[in-house]
């Protein structure tokens, strides 16, 4: 009997154990995010990290005093726009990255280095294999090489990578751009815009840029642009969020999309679901056995010359269901193919 009691309390310590090395992870986890996230953002609100790791404002101010006394000098900011931030000019020491933080950070910059050839990058690259021990060197090498993601076009495109250097400075010193625009619908204009970013999406450069004569934000396809030339003129940068990727959203806007309702063959079903998802297409109910399978989606997307040729592109396999001018406009593009051939 009293060998049994023993066992229990040994059993008892260990698990205690377990719970409070569980805590601590988890603590830990927090305490490493919650700096990381005062480096990235100057003051935070206690509420906001609070709701954040779903604890309460006084576990987050505990958490502070921690900090504190770990030597990382967190600092509580009075008044009107107040908070928590970090001390000016702290830094996280470079050994807080994990080696698979440092091959995911290496793989993204070569993707990037692919589109962009900058010195930069490259330096960049150079300064994060450099900081990697010898002995483990070999191993990173081969990690950072099994997952390449190449965005360049087959081929090299000088004129391209001349227009990204261009707009780059742009951007980053803040200066006015100029150049000769052709818009989807082939209209030419000149433009003079704000650069704020440049963006590659779908393997196509685009600037994100304030243009000055539409007092508005547009996307601006590079391949589009000619005659850029960078100003002497500055511009102050306007307070604006990109974390919600504003030019989706203008491109989603009910005014600018229309309604389609597609029909596809069987033959192309694979080439809808890519573009679709599985779950849009909807099966038709088949007159027999021996009739082909047909699928319809309903889809919105902005009606323009790319709609058209998106839809073209598809050529006998696709049917436009609704609405009617989209319809009637397929149908007269066809007939003007047909009298070229």
């Amino acid at each position: 009997m009293p060998v049994a009691i023993v066992n229990l309390s040994v059993k008892i310590d260990i698990n205690y154990v377990i719970i409070v090395m569980g805590l601590l992870t988890v603590k830990l986890d927090r305490l490493l995010a919650i700096v990381i996230l005062l480096i990235n953002r100057r003051i935070i609100q206690a509420k906001e990290l609070a709701d954040h790791f779903e604890v309460s404002v006084r576990t987050i101010y505990r958490d502070m005093d921690v900090l504190n006394q770990a030597g990382i000098p967190v600092i509580s900011y009075q008044g009107a726009g107040g908070g928590i931030g970090l001390s000016e000019g702290y830094r996280l020491d470079r050994n807080v990255l994990t080696n698979n933080e440092m091959v995911a950070i290496v793989t993204a910059l070569q993707s990037v280095s692919t589109t962009h050839d900058s010195p930069d990058i490259k330096q960049l690259l150079e300064k994060m294999q450099s900081v990697v021990p010898a002995a483990e060197s070999e191993q990173f090498q081969i990690r950072t090489q099994q997952f390449i993601v190449d965005l360049s076009p087959w081929g090299r495109q000088s004129h391209m990578e001349d227009k990204l250097a261009h707009l780059k400075k742009a951007v980053e010193e803040a200066r006015e751009v100029i150049f000769t625009y052709c818009n989807a619908q082939g209209e030419v204009t000149q433009r003079r815009v704000e650069p704020y970013t440049l963006v590659l999406k779908q393997q196509t450069w685009y600037l994100y840029a304030n243009c000055l004569e539409r007092k508005q934000f547009r996307l601006f396809k590079l391949f589009r642009m000619r005659d850029v030339e960078v100003q002497l003129s500055y511009f102050v940068r306007q307070n604006i969020s990109l974390d919600q990727i504003p030019w989706n959203q203008q491109w989603t806007t009910a005014e600018k999309t229309t309604s389609l309702r597609l029909r596809f063959n069987q033959s192309v079903k694979h080439l809808a679901e890519e573009w679709f998802g599985v779950e849009a297409l909807i099966a038709e109910p088949q007159e027999s056995e021996s009739t082909e399978e047909k699928y319809v989606v309903v889809v919105d997307f902005p009606e323009d010359r790319w709609l058209y040729g998106f839809i073209l592109s598809f050529g006998q396999d696709v049917e436009v269901l609704e609405p009617e001018h989209i319809r009637s406009k397929i149908k007269g593009i066809a007939r003007n193919i047909e009298q070229i051939y």
